[in-house]
């Protein structure tokens, strides 16, 4: 294994790339460096640059060398999208890390931050979720090469740092919402399309709000602007091999989630819930306790996140 030498701190000039900008959580770490005095921050579009492209990724890695690198690029979607679309799940998701991570390792980037998912964990594992739980246990099958993949850059980081003492790092933060997210009904996760779902009933006079599934499963809420702050942090603060869970280390039912959505958006009809759709995995807890000894927790609550998102939700077009 090759030794990780302590690196000098992030300066505020260094050049960082933000892979994944236009993204929910790559958006959030924008506006976190921005707002932290960061002057030197790198993106590019889908449309200038391909991250499935080794090639471009190459000749964009040696025309801008960074210095930090933050991983926030994915296809990402629901239970439907990762039920229809699964060879795509897969496959651009291990082209885009692959690409980026190797990239960092040609072009020498002195430190990376690789973005994962709490899905990476065994469906039926032990609650709260530990780090240590990776690999001991079938995955959920409705996301399966969304996790695998994930996997993946989890031991991609892990192999080029004992192979070659790269400084990459990982984090696993727990389900996100906040600015930027997606409200397509049918690709979206289930916190942004409940609440367009009962944002759209509000106003057109709705009886009735159908969520998916029994309401049962337990499901933990990051506000996407904390998660940014984590990355930062750790990008600052920790050159460990580990990876970090990030949440908040409480959760709740879909059930309760509907409820705090419904006093939110002022929805006064009934809650229904469809039965014939999945549930998906019962429960995911994610245990923070090592990121909470590295020195840093979550500071938005569910229901203060969810009162902030509305604020953008209510100024949307929805073409129902």
């Amino acid at each position: 294994m090759v030794d990780i030498k302590q690196l000098t701190q992030m300066n505020k000039s260094d050049k960082i790339y933000v892979a994944g900008h236009r993204g929910m959580a790559g958006s959030a770490i924008v506006r976190r460096l921005k707002k932290e005095g960061y002057t030197h921050i790198s993106y590019r579009s889908s449309s200038e640059l391909d991250l499935k492209n080794q090639a471009a990724v190459n000749e964009f890695f040696a025309a801008e060398s960074p210095d930090y690198v933050f991983l926030a690029a994915a296809k990402v979607g629901g239970i439907q999208a990762n039920k229809t679309y699964r060879a795509d799940f897969l496959y651009e998701n291990l082209m885009i890390e692959a690409n980026i991570i190797h990239a960092a390792y040609v072009y020498k980037v002195k430190k990376l931050l690789f973005l994962g998912s709490s899905c990476i964990y065994p469906k039926m594992a032990p609650q709260p979720l530990k780090e240590e739980y990776l690999l001991t246990g079938e995955l959920e099958q409705t996301n399966e090469p969304y996790a695998i993949a994930k996997i993946a850059g989890i031991k991609l980081c892990e192999a080029y740092r004992r192979q070659y003492g790269c400084n990459f790092i990982s984090v696993m933060p727990t389900n996100l919402y906040g600015p930027n997210d997606n409200y397509d009904l049918n690709n979206s996760h289930v916190l942004p399309a409940l609440l367009r779902k009962f944002h759209t009933a509000k106003v057109n006079g709705c009886e009735e709000v159908i969520v998916w599934g029994s309401g049962n499963p337990m499901r933990e809420f990051l506000f996407v602007d904390d998660l940014a702050e984590a990355c930062v942090f750790l990008m600052k603060s920790y050159d460990g091999e580990e990876w970090m869970n990030v949440g908040t280390g409480k959760d709740v039912s879909i059930l309760e989630l509907a409820q705090t959505i419904q006093k939110v958006t002022g929805f006064k009809g009934k809650i229904t819930f469809d039965f014939t759709k999945p549930d998906g995995t019962p429960r995911k807890l994610m245990d923070v306790s090592r990121l909470e000894r590295a020195g840093w927790k979550y500071t938005i609550e569910l229901e203060e996140g969810i009162q902030k998102v509305y604020e953008d939700v209510k100024t949307m077009e929805f073409n129902d």
